[in-house]
């Protein structure tokens, strides 16, 4: 006798959805996950700044017509893992460090990445593919990295 077997649904605390590798499947996959975080109750800065530089890169970078772009997040204890995976494994990320004088307007969302996440890097494969991802930490006793200080003076 042949069993039917469902698919296991996902734990509540992973999220993943596959959106165009387009500008609008950016913004899509930013307001997909803006909601999970939300019905999660997780904060959703940084998390929803790294989503939206991660898939603003693979969009930009990474772009590949007819080919989407897969967007995972997952919370394992007190980290939350933020995924973009898209199918240009030649085209590895790198931060740019501007240079004395450089006012350019782009360029820098790897820097915003690297200054809000704990930690952060590409992974290869499977074949045609890469992810790159970043950790945010979500404990309450440890500053964040994203923190800002607030100038002596200034009010909060």
């Amino acid at each position: 006798m042949n069993q039917e077997t469902s698919p296991q649904a996902p734990s509540p605390q992973q999220f993943a959805a596959r959106v165009p590798a387009t500008r609008r499947g950016a913004r899509l996959a930013r307001a997909l996950a803006t909601e999970e975080l939300r019905a999660w109750g997780l904060p959703l800065d940084p998390a929803s700044l790294v989503i939206a530089e991660l898939t603003a890169n693979a969009v930009l970078h990474a772009h590949v017509p007819g080919r989407d772009l897969h967007l995972t997040l997952a919370v394992t204890g007190d980290t939350l893992r933020i995924e973009v995976t898209d199918t240009r494994p030649d085209r590895l990320p790198a931060v740019q460090r501007p240079g004395p004088g450089d006012d350019s307007e782009s360029g820098r969302g790897l820097l915003l990445v690297e200054a809000l996440a704990n930690r952060w890097g590409v992974t290869s494969g499977p074949t045609p593919r890469k992810t790159v991802w970043a950790e945010l930490a979500l404990g309450a006793t440890q500053e964040a990295p994203w923190a800002l200080a607030v100038p002596t003076g200034v009010k909060a």
